[in-house]
């Protein structure tokens, strides 16, 4: 088999047409977006919470750093692990599986037990709330990996990009709901009544729901279903989604390559360690993953409010300016989704850590140059910080998520996008865990300045490693990952 034959198939594919098939696969896109509003609100809804719980539940920084964490790190064994059953399971059994475990995670956390009076520590009640965190991990782990690629997978190539990166921004979207909801629960009733902390964890049980009952309805992967060669069962999903002679000739394109999949022989792990090249991607992976974790992103979604009292806000403006954060992320996914199916994956990397990398020297130098106590130290901060996070949204974090969902081969999806996710998450969780302590010892200015030297090699790491998967269907892609053209034939080179 040639380098060339991938592309040549896709070629041939009619091409897209409007009608109701395109507002079938928009009405999915929103269904299984629900999966990453519940990431987004489950992740972000500490950071107006985690003062109040502590206060109440009399937790020290160590056990607060554990609640807190615990969710990280169990959402990087669930990514791992629900990869894994989504190919064996099926893509919407799987989300149907982790609206469940969304909805029993939020029980847990909201009807976990205070000590006898309020401010007092209580074991049983510190073991529920962590279970609870743990469960709610699982799923968004769970979530972060089976959804992108559900949406892959059901999505036509040319518009893969933004229906694949709806889910990102759903999770921004997510985020930015738990910091409105925190604020203005906070307004309403903070301070009157004990459990405040709980009406701020309750509201996860509603998309839970909304998810459970929205995936009952939706079909299941078409990709999956030739995979298992339930060939009729995918030809009926892809009729719904695409015009019918579109639908038959990309049924033919995906069977041709699951064939050529299950002649090879090796699937799964085995593939991975017998093939060198599938090995190179799954490392690319882990890397890109772990290069989206160290620009801090996450540093500033979990503990915005400690970073901004840190720089000189009370902590009554950190609280409102955090919502900032949720806006510019919010606003910056929009743009992405635009983007994304008009810029190179590799462009867009570049562009993103560039810019994410100036804002961190900026705000190192910001908070060396101006003094403590100074009325505009708080004020620059926030703004680099700020822009720190739209260069993020816009460039970075929507096409790390789509990438991830599209470089691996169909025999190996779940697992090859699970491991990669789960480094992410790893890295993730250390940084959630540890970065109070960070800015405790080497101040904002040492913080900062580390992640932009981070910064720097992920630039080399992507301009020397990361292959383009823009503007080619999902077959074309794997046959090139498979043999290693992929890193050869540069897609330009293609479109002649």
């Amino acid at each position: 088999m040639s380098g060339h034959h991938g592309p040549a198939v896709s070629a041939k594919l009619p091409p897209l047409t409007a009608g109701p098939h395109r507002k079938r696969i928009g009405l999915i896109s929103i269904v299984a977006c629900f999966g990453g509003l519940l990431f987004g609100y489950d992740t972000g809804v500490t950071n107006g919470a985690e003062g109040l719980m502590a206060q109440e539940l009399g937790l020290d920084l160590i056990q607060l750093g554990i609640v807190i964490s615990s969710l990280v790190f169990a959402a990087a064994v669930g990514a791992l692990v629900c990869g894994r059953i989504s190919d064996s399971w099926g893509r919407r059994r799987t989300i149907i599986l982790l609206a469940v475990m969304f909805f029993i995670g939020t029980l847990l956390v909201v009807f976990s037990p205070g000590g006898p009076e309020s401010g007092t520590f209580s074991p049983t009640g510190f073991a529920v709330l962590v279970a609870g965190r743990i469960m709610l991990g699982l799923a968004v782990g769970g979530a972060s990996t089976v959804a992108p690629v559900y949406l892959a997978e059901m999505a036509p190539y040319e518009i893969r990009g933004s229906i694949t990166g709806r889910n990102e921004l759903a999770i921004v979207a997510g985020q930015l709901a738990a910091f409105v909801m925190n604020a203005i629960i906070a307004s309403l009733l903070g301070g009157h009544l004990d459990g405040v902390w709980r009406i701020m964890f309750a509201m996860c049980a509603l998309p839970a729901v909304a998810l459970f009952i929205g995936m009952l309805r939706m079909p299941e992967s078409p990709r999956w279903l030739v995979e298992k060669k339930r060939y009729d069962d995918a030809l009926a999903v892809l009729r719904t989604v695409r015009s019918e002679e579109r639908a038959l000739a990309e049924l033919r394109e995906v069977e041709q390559t699951a064939q050529e999949e299950a002649e090879s022989g090796d699937v799964g792990f085995k593939a991975i360690l017998t093939n060198k090249w599938l090995f190179r991607i799954v490392l690319v992976g882990i890397g890109v993953s772990m290069m989206q974790q160290l620009t801090g992103i996450n540093s500033i979604m979990y503990y915005g409010t400690r970073v901004l009292e840190e720089a000189g806000m009370s902590a009554q403006q950190a609280v409102l300016a955090n919502i900032a954060f949720g806006v510019v992320a919010v606003i910056g996914g929009v743009i992405a989704l635009r983007n994304m199916d008009r810029l190179d994956r590799r462009k867009t990397f570049l562009i993103g850590l560039t810019l994410t990398t100036v804002c961190h020297f900026l705000v190192g130098i910001a908070a060396t140059l101006l003094p403590a106590g100074s009325p505009i130290r708080p004020v620059v901060i926030l703004a680099l910080v700020v822009a720190f996070v739209f260069s993020m949204q816009t460039f970075l974090n929507v096409a790390v998520w789509v990438w991830l969902a599209e470089i691996f081969p169909l025999h190996m999806r779940g697992l090859g996008i699970g491991i990669s996710v789960f480094f992410g998450w790893t890295t993730n969780g250390f940084l959630a865990l540890f970065f109070p302590s960070l800015v405790a010892g080497i101040g904002l200015t040492g913080s900062f300045f580390l992640f932009g030297g981070i910064g720097v090699l992920a630039l080399l790491f992507v301009y020397k490693q990361v292959p383009e998967t823009r503007g080619r269907t999902l077959e074309a892609l794997e046959e090139d990952v498979t043999t290693g053209n992929i890193y050869v034939v540069q897609p330009q080179d293609i479109k002649q």
